[in-house]
């Protein structure tokens, strides 16, 4: 089809394209991984797809998965990735809100459903629905058009520069904006791409010295360095966001790996991602923001009221852009809802620092209302990262019954020190206002993550109910 992203594979650079998996099985060349995406679209073609058709594709990060995002567009459908472990009740939303009829599962093309989907002309320049959440409510479907993400592929091409001599680490899963475009990125530039089907911190010890480029939320970052030593000397480019990088785990890349150049991201699958990136060269005077707006990107940080605030105050971050998203699927009060004048609606709080650089402060629905005062998680955050004992911190709003909200942080000593709670909440307590001082902090091995990897708030809640958060072991201690 001409104008979709399967035109990505025509491109000179990506002849020289090598995809491999875990066990290096995969296609030598571009021409290997364009004759399984034709397999695909044909297949596609003989079960009769109509046009903009949502094709679900089950996703593990094997090289016949990205066979099939671009089988799909060849065959002029929409891809829908989902998880290949997703649940059940995970999968049964997703088909009932896309009325997709068939999925594909490696070269497998399985029928789920017999009606066809209903036409949308919200999906005629459609490429993907990627399914997003929060903590709470129906996941919505991002709608990404075709021309938007060629057109953002374009511009990270000349931020990141990635080319033919690169191997691209990827265990970032193909559900997720991040993984795609760096997975797209690098076929159409030539490079070789390694996708890892399952991350570990010692499996990516282990391929980390055959890397160029590693693309990777903080928190794998954190759990490579936390459990044992990182060696890639060929390792030019890290590509991380998500999640805030933090000082210590900044400090520990500078240490570790100082050839490598680090590329701190931010975006929205909303907004195309990669809206705000700090660079290499700005990360010493530029730490705790998230940099600096890309190409063809521009923002305001609003008030309730929708007015720009002054330098230095904080409000909600809207970006304007380019390359954002068609719409949410069959949602277009929501879509129009999350727009003021033409700038997208981020839902994070954001303040414009004097030194130029744009810091995020936190989540309006994660704000903390602890006895009528509001509290930026984030905040707190930074605050407790100053002491010369603590690793990592994550803050969320509890729910009491006295003062509504309380504070409660999870915390991950350095190793070697002898943290305790009370002592640290006394420390606290020194530094800011009584009432943003957390009111239980629970030491534990790890912050808690979630499903796509970065830390989680909401395992914050699950310490304080007394039960396991993922990927953090430990116990309370004030």
């Amino acid at each position: 089809m001409t104008g979709t992203l399967a035109h990505l594979l025509e491109q000179p650079a990506a002849a020289t394209a090598r995809v491999v998996g875990d066990a290096d099985h995969g296609f030598a060349n571009g021409a290997a991984l364009a004759s399984a995406a034709d397999a695909v679209a044909a297949q596609l073609g003989a079960a009769g797809i109509g046009p903009h058709e949502p094709i679900l594709v089950s996703v593990a990060n094997r090289p016949a998965d990205l066979a099939a995002l671009f089988g799909v567009w060849r065959a002029g459908g929409v891809v829908v990735p989902i998880h290949a472990a997703a649940a059940e009740a995970t999968r049964a939303e997703v088909r009932s809100q896309t009325g997709a009829r068939f999925l594909l599962d490696g070269a497998a093309l399985i029928r789920v459903a017999d009606a066809p989907p209903p036409p949308r002309p919200l999906l005629e320049k459609a490429a993907l629905i990627i399914f997003t959440s929060g903590s709470t409510g129906r996941p919505k479907g991002v709608v990404v058009g075709h021309d938007g993400l060629a057109a953002k592929l374009d511009v990270l091409a000349r931020l990141l520069e990635i080319g033919p001599d690169d191997e691209v680490i990827l265990p970032l899963q193909l559900i997720f904006i991040f993984g795609v475009w760096v997975g797209l990125l690098s076929v159409s530039r030539g490079a070789r791409l390694r996708l890892v089907t399952k991350f570990t911190p010692q499996g990516m010890r282990e391929t980390l010295p055959s890397g160029t480029v590693f693309a990777g939320v903080p928190s794998m970052l954190r759990a490579m360095f936390g459990d044992g030593t990182v060696v890639a000397p060929g390792l030019r480019a890290i590509l991380t966001g998500g999640e805030a990088l933090g000082p210590l785990l900044s400090a520990q890349l500078d240490l570790h790996l100082p050839q490598t150049d680090v590329f701190d991201l931010y975006g929205l699958t909303e907004t195309g991602s990669c809206d705000f990136c700090l660079l290499p060269s700005d990360r010493m005077g530029g730490v705790n923001s998230v940099g600096r707006p890309t190409e063809g990107v521009t923002y305001r940080i609003l008030d309730a009221a929708g007015e720009e605030v002054e330098p230095e105050a904080s409000g909600e971050l809207s970006i304007r852009t380019p390359f954002g998203m068609l719409g949410y699927l069959d949602n277009p009060t929501l879509t129009q809802d999350s727009f003021r004048d033409g700038y997208f609606r981020t839902g994070d709080i954001a303040r414009l620092r004097s030194d130029g650089f744009v810091e995020i402060v936190g989540r309006i629905k994660e704000i903390i209302s602890r006895g009528g005062n509001k509290i930026a998680p984030a905040e707190i955050e930074l605050m407790l990262l100053q002491h010369p004992d603590v690793a990592h911190a994550l803050c969320a709003g509890v729910p009491d019954p006295r003062l509504g909200e309380a504070v409660h942080a999870a915390v991950v000593p350095r190793a070697g020190s002898a943290l305790e709670g009370q002592a640290l909440k006394a420390w606290c307590a020194e530094r800011i206002e009584r009432f943003k001082v957390p009111d239980t902090i629970h030491l534990v091995d790890a912050l808690p993550t979630g499903p796509t990897g970065k830390a989680w708030r909401g395992g914050v809640k699950l310490l304080a109910e007394g039960a396991p958060a993922a990927g953090a072991p430990g116990g309370s201690n004030g």
